[in-house]
């Protein structure tokens, strides 16, 4: 049985999946710190530990990530957009679009039946659009980032945030708070406003169902109720931690691939579709 490995180098949280022929094996979560290399070692440890396995039997290891290029220990390296089509397609064969939302990146996709990438499109510049927007909020009105899903669900009526710069989107904020808005409502009307942005990135890439959320963002319910609210339809939902794993499931799933197609003697891993892992797709570490 070959075993494989995909190592998913985020800006907050590095992400293992170890993956055997039947599927996942084991999985890990750590901080990434300002090492990333030093993450992705301590994770793939921790993987390997959940799975039952020695790190010298595995076969494979794609890296992917912002910190994809900090794993010397990979063969290959896949861009985010990649892994998180692996993922989602392994997860749901159905889904088309897909959303995923970081603490630093939102990016929006759209893939076809054979799970290639066809359309994309990021935010990564502008702080409001991003994760990072409620984790600050979260900040200033004193509570840590793991709260922010417990202080959302406990909402009675989300408040209007409708700053499209982080700075004027913070001034509401504490506008709200100096007329003794509730936090869980600025909370949730915060949660609203990333949706909205979010939703209009999947709209550049002509969104089509089915949809899958993905990303650390979504691990809170009230996240996921907007965006169901916003679309007005059901969307996909890996349970669980799984939502933040499924670019490195993705790796680990190109990894096998890449043994599959070696084991055959071709000269590259053939992906969804027959997509060939090369150039543009990934590229050799």
């Amino acid at each position: 049985m070959s075993i494989t490995a995909g190592i998913d180098v985020g800006s907050t949280y590095t992400k293992v999946m170890v993956r055997g022929a039947d599927g996942a094996l084991g999985r890990a979560l750590v901080r990434t710190g300002y090492r990333p290399g030093d993450a992705a070692d301590e994770a793939l440890d921790l993987a390997c530990e959940d799975a039952g396995v020695q790190r010298a039997q595995i076969d494979y290891i794609v890296a992917t990530g912002y910190g994809r290029f900090q794993v010397p220990f990979s063969q290959v390296t896949a861009t985010e957009l990649t892994a998180a089509a692996w993922g989602c397609h392994a997860l749901f064969p159905g889904t088309r679009t897909i959303l995923d939302v970081g603490g630093q990146s939102v990016k929006a996709s759209r893939i076809d039946e054979a799970g290639r990438v066809k359309s994309f499109r990021l935010n990564e510049k502008c702080a409001a659009g991003t994760g990072a927007f409620l984790e600050k909020t979260a900040r200033y009105m004193g509570f840590e980032t793991e709260e922010i899903g417990a202080l959302a669900a406990t909402s009675n009526e989300a408040v209007a945030i409708s700053g499209v710069c982080t700075v004027f989107a913070e001034a509401e904020v504490i506008n709200h708070l100096s007329q003794g808005i509730p936090p869980a409502d600025i909370m949730h009307g915060a949660i609203i406003s990333l949706v909205g942005k979010s939703v209009q990135l999947m709209k550049r890439v002509k969104m089509e169902p089915q949809y899958t959320l993905i990303g650390g963002i979504m691990r809170y319910p009230t996240m996921v109720k907007a965006v169901r609210a916003q679309l007005k339809v059901d969307v996909n939902v890996p349970e669980g931690e799984s939502v933040q794993l499924v670019a490195a499931l993705g790796a680990a799933t190109l990894a096998a691939h890449q043994v599959a197609k070696a084991a055959q003697g071709a000269s590259g891993p053939s992906g969804p579709g027959g997509l060939q892992a090369g150039a543009v797709a990934v590229s050799a570490s």
